[in-house]
């Protein structure tokens, strides 16, 4: 009886340890206690059983009690792992009758259950173990086959046969065959929600039976885990979630959640229907595009030129010309008719004080045309040298362009240029005709 407490010690201290772990089946742990039978016949050669295998009126040792306990506990996929402790008094010996010898034995297990669910559930086991035969101790390899016959979810009966094979030279091999009832527990409900944790789907969250165990916090019939707002109860259309405004669009999305918009404006409204939301549209009940925040652009001018695209949107001009009106033939003729009356000091580019009032009116010309560019040209007669000349009409060139730079003509609109004598419009053999190609013009650069 001593060596059955020591087998029970262990067995309740592996129980104790695997209640400690988390199980993810249903009622893991398997407790099987019984009788237990010991066949060490031949002691020789195990092949020669034969039919004497099934012979247990001479060769198996039983003792009439509880001599064997076991647990073992799931680790999944039809496996589990275990140990058993057994206990027995042998006194057959193969052919021979001898005294009784004692003999207890603590196996490790590793099981493979074939199926699942059943009430005839088969197995194969394997393990190591060490067996005491008369205080003669060995290690040993164990094989074996069994078969559990469940009565009902938790309560069955057992039976098992198991070849160990000894491996000291005092060893014994035998067989040892066990039968008895077998108790399966050990389900959790971690959440308390009634559900085991095998077939609660949400095992640490208390929820509903109609949801394998899982929760529906805001109670709309669509359980958190497929609900988008589990805690906003909602329509099935709408995965769960609430749609304020009626617009199709859950308010978890809706960017105006209070007013029926549009799903290509993430909810918003769009009164005008130029695709800007009204929340963002400066001018909502007028169209116009995004880039103008959803007001149409302007024409000050009224040339149809938009302001936008206009270079001179305070002045009417044409579409050809970017809004800006364009310099005529006319006009251009005018330019120059002003600018070949401009006087200088003899032999000198400063322009005379009697030429201020042409000067105002090609300035006021070159205003009306803002975004045009001119080439002031300067041009002399044939009187003196070439070389003379030439730089006589750059200065008088230079001269009209900075006189118009300092009234306010922009000084990239305007480019200077002396020509010399090299472009006369006239006879220089007469008077009148070097009057005339003394001259500075001012023309457009197309």
């Amino acid at each position: 009886m001593k060596h059955l407490s020591k087998l029970m010690l262990v067995a309740l201290l592996v129980v104790g340890f695997n209640n400690i772990q988390a199980q993810d089946e249903n009622n893991p742990i398997q407790v099987s206690f019984g009788v237990n039978a010991i066949d060490v016949f031949p002691t020789g050669d195990v092949s020669s059983f034969g039919n004497q295998f099934f012979n247990a009126n001479d060769h198996w040792n039983i003792l009439p009690s509880i001599s064997y306990v076991g647990v073992s506990t799931s680790v999944g996929d039809g496996f589990s792992v275990g140990a058993r402790g057994s206990l027995n008094k042998i006194s057959k010996w193969g052919d021979e009758t001898v005294a009784d010898l004692s003999y207890y034995a603590v196996d490790g297990t590793i099981k493979y259950n074939f199926a699942k669910n059943t009430v005839i559930d088969p197995f194969i086991e394997i393990g190591g173990g060490y067996a005491w035969i008369d205080e003669m101790g060995s290690g040993t390899a164990n094989g074996g086959l069994g078969v559990n016959f469940w009565f009902s979810e938790n309560i069955g009966l057992t039976f098992q046969t198991v070849y160990k094979h000894a491996f000291a030279d005092a060893g014994t091999k035998h067989f040892q065959h066990l039968a008895g009832l077998a108790v399966k527990f050990g389900g959790s409900d971690t959440d308390g929600d009634g559900i085991y944790d095998k077939d609660d789907a949400c095992p640490e969250v208390a929820g509903l039976e109609a949801f394998n165990g899982c929760p529906d916090a805001d109670g709309d019939g669509i359980e958190d885990s497929k609900d988008s707002c589990p805690n906003a109860a909602g329509s099935k259309e709408m995965n769960g979630c609430p749609d304020a405004d009626g617009d199709g669009i859950a308010d978890k999305d809706d960017a105006c959640p209070n007013e029926a918009g549009l799903a290509a404006l993430a909810g918003c409204p769009d009164g005008d229907g130029d695709g800007i939301a009204d929340k963002d549209d400066t001018c909502p009940n007028e169209a116009g595009p995004s880039e103008n925040k959803g007001c149409p652009w302007p024409d000050k001018d009224g040339d149809s030129v938009l302001d936008k695209d206009d270079q001179c949107p305070d002045v009417a001009g044409t579409v050809a010309n970017n809004g800006c009106p364009e310099v005529t033939e006319e006009v251009q003729k005018q330019l120059n008719d002003y600018a070949r009356t401009i006087l200088f000091d003899t032999g000198k580019s400063s322009i005379k004080a009697e030429s201020t009032s042409v000067m105002v009116d090609i300035i006021q010309i070159l205003s009306e045309y803002p975004t045009a560019k001119f080439t002031v040209e300067g041009h002399t007669d044939s009187v003196g040298s070439s070389k003379l000349n030439q730089t006589l009409s750059e200065s008088r060139a230079n001269s009209v362009r900075d006189f118009l730079i300092d009234k306010g003509i922009g000084s990239s609109r305007l480019s200077a240029i002396g020509y010399g004598e090299e472009k006369p419009i006239a006879t220089n053999n007469t008077r009148t005709g070097r009057t005339q190609n003394r001259r500075v013009e001012i023309n457009l650069v197309k």
